[in-house]
């Protein structure tokens, strides 16, 4: 059986993976900053923040804005180094190499983005590792190869501190590897302009949705296990925007996605109630 291998380089053209048009984004603070002085000196970054807070939105916008091609991994228990990489497939009568996102990321001088990294399998946190320090590069065992990144080529990765469980907690000796931004859901006032702007709502409705989430994250210190994330309160800003009953509007995005607890649910519901009619 033949063996074939693409050359190096060119798995997957650029344009696939640019951000062609500007995402919308409002800065809380510094991140932006941050984030150029840190691709600037070829420094990996640490997102961190609860569910919803913007970590996928502020690296989309990076990307557009710094002009490189974005490489987005959503993390999960059985990722793999391997998948991170590439492997060799069966075609036909040959055997091919296929480029993982993160080889892809390097030979094409873009940025990868390792999306709650910690729900990766452990081999994924070590063959990251080299990317990190001054060495910026990847060993591929399979290919027998270094590859060395260019001055290009970032790696960022995310995890929710409040959400992740003991034993799948960010080590010491990973998280010492980044330069971290930390995000939070954003103050009231930025708050209701992303949910106004992304939802295509009044300003009236957004700052009643944004003040009933921000009650309702007070309820994180009482059981609740993570607050209504802004991405929710767009997806209800836009459900109401479409005439939908404001109460299974409101049960749909901001209770049943938070919780199975029902005194928990009951207690969000007297909240929202608070702000909306509804039965």
């Amino acid at each position: 059986m033949a063996t074939k291998k693409k050359k190096d380089g060119n798995s997957t053209g650029n344009s696939d993976f640019t951000i062609k048009e500007k995402p919308f984004y409002l800065s809380q603070g510094m991140e932006i900053d941050l984030f150029e002085a840190a691709y600037a000196n070829r420094l990996p970054v640490l997102l961190n923040g609860p569910t919803g807070s913007g970590k996928t939105r502020l690296v989309e916008h990076m990307a557009w804005r710094l002009k490189r091609p974005l490489y987005t991994v959503a993390c999960h228990d059985d990722l793999s180094a391997n998948d991170l990489t590439g492997r060799y497939i069966i075609r036909g009568d040959q055997v091919e190499w296929i480029d993982g996102p993160l080889l892809m990321a390097v030979l094409n001088g873009g940025i990868v983005y390792l999306d709650e990294i910690v729900e990766a399998r452990k081999d994924v946190t070590v063959v990251i590792h080299p990317l990190t320090d001054h060495r910026r590069c990847l060993p591929v065992e399979k290919r027998g190869k270094i590859f060395h990144a260019p001055h290009e080529f970032m790696l960022v990765i995310s995890y929710n501190p409040h959400y992740q469980s003991v034993l799948k907690e960010l080590k010491p000796s990973t998280r010492q590897r980044f330069v971290s931004i930390n995000l939070s859901w954003p103050r009231e006032d930025l708050e209701v302009r992303i949910v106004s702007s992304e939802a295509g709502i009044d300003e009236n409705t957004a700052v009643k949705l944004v003040r009933a989430a921000n009650r309702i994250r007070n309820l994180v210190h009482q059981g609740l296990e993570e607050g209504v994330s802004t991405r929710e309160l767009v997806y209800a800003g836009t459900l109401l925007k479409n005439g939908l009953a404001p109460g299974e509007v409101l049960r749909s995005t901001m209770v049943e996605p938070l919780t199975y607890d029902d005194d928990l649910k009951k207690s969000i519901e007297e909240v929202l109630k608070n702000y909306f009619s509804f039965q």
